[in-house]
């Protein structure tokens, strides 16, 4: 059987694109949260994905589709879609670089749930790692006496909702492929973000479904470039790359509205890639 060849080089360039892309999706995001509320964009980033899935179906039927496990998609497909409303909102009201660092912290709790969840193995070190990591989350949500004012708690539940999501994406791994999860997900989650879209229904303008329009086609996008880019290298040796979107967000709200990130944030965000390395280092070990 022929070995699947690796071109690192190019995978890596295609998660730094993904990255990019994901952070110019959070700019129009917080640029069209002015004129749109969170419902909206959700419920469009959501409708795209599905659209651009529609392609696909009618190439290779349904039968790719058939899955027995439809309880496991509708518990991934809650989880989420309650961390992008969650993390969509922290994008509109958080500096943008905090609210992606919320994003790329989810990690930091996955093992925790995968113990608690599927009863998986929760070594010394990797509680050591989500400690670091949990630790640096607190560097960013910077608590106060009230321990966290109320958009930092927004920013926290998309982490553990994600990371919620990421476990139960494992629990069905064994016999889920990835383009029938990605497809279930893109449809639950444009179902599920119907209600609250109708119930909060406002005139949109030409240039606010524009927007709409455009932050579900470079979130498309971006996964797609994303998935390419691990067909070419392992996660273990790419992975980092994707934390770039941390980078390109600093530098496009700093040119867009002038945030500059404080120090507390740097070395929170420092904390969370340190313990998402050394996870990534300790699996591929």
């Amino acid at each position: 059987m022929a070995t699947r060849s690796l071109k690192p080089v190019q995978g890596a360039l295609l998660l730094a694109l993904s990255a990019l892309l994901f952070s110019l999706m959070g700019v129009l995001i917080r640029e069209v949260s002015s004129t749109a509320g969170n419902e909206a964009v959700v419920f469009f980033r959501n409708l795209i994905g599905v659209l651009a899935f529609l392609p696909l179906v009618l190439l290779k039927g349904v039968a790719p589709l058939h899955t027995r496990r439809l309880k496991s998609h509708l518990w991934r497909s809650g989880f989420g879609l309650l961390a992008m409303y969650c993390f969509f909102y922290a994008i509109a009201h958080l500096p943008l670089a905090d609210a992606m660092v919320f994003t790329y912290s989810a990690p930091v709790f996955t093992p925790l749930i995968a113990w608690w969840w599927l009863k998986e193995p929760l070594t010394r070190r990797m509680q050591l790692t989500s400690l670091v990591g949990f630790a640096g989350v607190l560097l960013v949500a910077k608590p106060s006496g009230a321990l966290f004012d109320s958009l930092s708690l927004v920013g926290l539940a998309a982490s553990i909702l994600a990371a919620f999501a990421f476990v139960s994406i494992r629990e069905m791994s064994d016999t889920e492929p990835a383009f029938r999860m990605v497809f279930y997900f893109a449809l639950f989650s444009t179902l599920g973000s119907t209600v609250p879209f109708v119930l909060t229904w406002q005139p949109l303008s030409d240039t606010t479904l524009l927007l709409l329009v455009a932050v579900g086609v470079m979130a498309t996008i971006s996964q797609l470039a994303m998935s390419k880019a691990y067909t070419l290298a392992p996660p273990g040796l790419i992975g980092p790359f994707a934390y770039l979107a941390i980078v390109f967000s600093g530098l496009l709200a700093w040119l867009r509205w002038g945030e500059t990130p404080d120090l507390w944030s740097v070395l929170g965000t420092l904390l969370i890639f340190g313990a998402s390395l050394s996870a990534v280092i300790r699996r591929k070990r």
